[in-house]
């Protein structure tokens, strides 16, 4: 049977070789494009109906499809900050607005965090005339701390 890790970088190469994008593999899944790349990288379980949309169009075969329905151990990173620039550069702005967007939170909502369980994370990329911008979309449900 294949890691999660593995099977990761078994959908990284399929869809290079099939020349295939996340919209299009998370079409044929049918769930959204975020979702269902944080699953085929490791972070979430597929169903088994998922799991084999998934591997029969990148042409995985039947460990594929039993390590995308494992359950996952999520955030799993080495302890260092990232050295891939693109994350390395997410790291860099929770580092540097964390605690705004804290403050931010808790004015505007109160004491409580924003879920990363009920969430959607959108990432688009928008012309601008200085050069394309990214934005990235975290949209989590309000918990409020309970003290009760």
């Amino acid at each position: 049977m294949l890691t999660k890790s593995d099977a990761a970088e078994a959908v990284r190469a399929a869809k290079v070789r099939g020349k295939l994008t996340w919209v299009a593999v998370a079409n044929a899944v049918g769930r959204p494009v975020a979702w269902t790349t944080a699953a085929l990288l490791g972070q979430h379980p597929m169903s088994k109906e998922e799991a084999e949309a998934a591997a029969a169009l990148l042409g995985l075969d039947r460990d594929a499809v039993e390590a995308f329905q494992l359950q996952p151990t999520r955030g799993v990173e080495s302890p260092s900050v990232p050295s891939d620039p693109t994350i390395y550069r997410l790291h860099e702005v929770v580092q540097v607005y964390g605690p705004t967007i804290k403050e931010l939170i808790h004015e505007e909502c109160g004491d409580g965090i924003m879920s990363a369980i009920n969430f959607r994370l959108n990432v688009e990329r928008v012309p601008h005339l200085e050069g394309d911008r990214v934005v990235v979309t975290l949209d989590g449900k309000f918990l409020p701390y309970q003290w009760e």
